[in-house]
């Protein structure tokens, strides 16, 4: 899908902190837990190139597609700490901090800038067909690091292997399946 298929895209972005760390041992310098302050940039599109409403000029308000994505940025992404989901320390945390379970976000496999991005879009593309789904996500952007970015972009299907069962296909405020979030 390239950008110029579409007469309009929205784009939006946010600000969060959060820590990981990635233990395969491909970078080992991120072996140990480490944090960023990341910027997060959504591009989202109206599905049929309808265009602009002639009453509104507008091809959605902002907040329509932005809304959900921003609450659950704000409440569940920020000061998250990122996991495999073979990282010994999520046991840790099972048993001794159960309380911090809710802000631990886990990805399949190491918690690498590449998959997050493909999570964050898919939980968008959840968000979307829930609440509007004339609207797809094009493409998702994590900036990782001044210099390092990376730049995902979707079909408007399924982005991540697996059902409703993860987080990332769900259009709730969870970053895990520990248990059900709102």
């Amino acid at each position: 899908m390239q950008d110029d298929c579409y007469s309009f895209v929205l784009k939006f972005d946010r600000r969060y902190s959060m820590a990981h760390r990635l233990i395969s041992g491909v970078a080992p310098n991120c072996s140990i837990p480490h944090g960023h302050d990341e910027v997060v940039k959504a591009e989202v599109v109206e599905k049929s190139n309808r265009g602009l409403d002639g009453k509104t000029n507008m091809l959605v308000e902002f907040s329509q597609v932005k809304g959900r994505w921003f609450e659950w940025i704000d409440k569940s992404v920020d000061h998250s700490f990122h996991l495999g989901d073979s990282d010994p320390l999520i046991s840790y945390f099972q048993q001794n901090e159960p309380e911090m379970l809710a802000k631990i976000l886990v990805t399949p496999g190491d918690p690498t800038t590449e998959i997050r991005a493909a999570c964050y879009a898919a939980k968008l593309g959840a968000f979307l067909a829930k609440e509007n789904p004339d609207y797809g996500c094009l493409k998702m952007t994590i900036q990782e690091t001044p210099t390092n970015a990376v730049e995902f972009r979707p079909s408007l299907g399924r982005v991540v292997e697996g059902g409703a069962e993860h987080w990332w296909n769900r259009p709730d405020l969870s970053i895990n399946n520990f248990s059900e979030a709102a």
